[in-house]
């Protein structure tokens, strides 16, 4: 019988956070929705008033005898401005900020560990701020969210370069994308 795991990642924009998982072999699906709030299944327009204490995110299922968890925070830290706590890019607030979701004690665990290699790398001058948190009930986003680069992908392209998210990943991630 396989067995799939679950990983909870979030970094600003969710329509940004999918594609960057999406290509790699392993990995079973990725959803754009809702966690971390007290406001049972919301809608997008209730995530955006800042009410709903949710963080727009993406939930990875995943083979780990092909990808493992490791190699998913790898992905994860090299698609968002880490120093940032209110935010990612263009989109401003809580319900944009980044944020690891561990679902079992070992993916705490490698959480930490992996945040703490990034702060002694020195990569980024600015404290590293990315919350390490339990995964709690996550509410699928809206059909029209899900796979959106697939669906709107001028819009996509578009948003993921004035948003600042391209620029900022060439910038510091330029050794790890080749």
């Amino acid at each position: 019988m396989q067995k799939y795991e679950k990983a909870t990642f979030a970094g600003g924009c969710f329509w940004c956070m999918v594609k960057p998982f999406d290509k790699y072999e392993g990995v079973i699906s990725v959803v754009s929705g809702y966690t971390g709030g007290h406001v049972p299944n919301p809608t997008y327009e209730q995530v955006c008033q800042g009410t709903t204490g949710h963080t727009e995110a993406v939930e990875i299922t995943f083979d780990p005898n092909k990808i493992t968890y490791q190699a998913l925070l790898d992905i994860f830290w090299q698609q968002i401005d880490p120093t940032d706590a209110n935010g990612q890019f263009a989109d401003r607030g809580d319900s944009y900020r980044p944020v690891i979701f561990y679902h079992t004690p070992s993916q705490h665990k490698l959480a930490l560990e992996s945040k703490q290699k990034l702060i002694a790398s020195k990569r980024f001058s600015q404290p590293i701020n990315v919350a390490i948190e339990p995964a709690v009930a996550f509410y699928p986003a809206e059909e029209y969210h899900q796979d959106y680069y697939k669906k709107r992908p001028e819009h996509y392209n578009r948003y993921y370069q004035l948003s600042g998210r391209a620029p900022f990943i060439s910038k510091n991630w330029a050794d790890k994308n080749k």
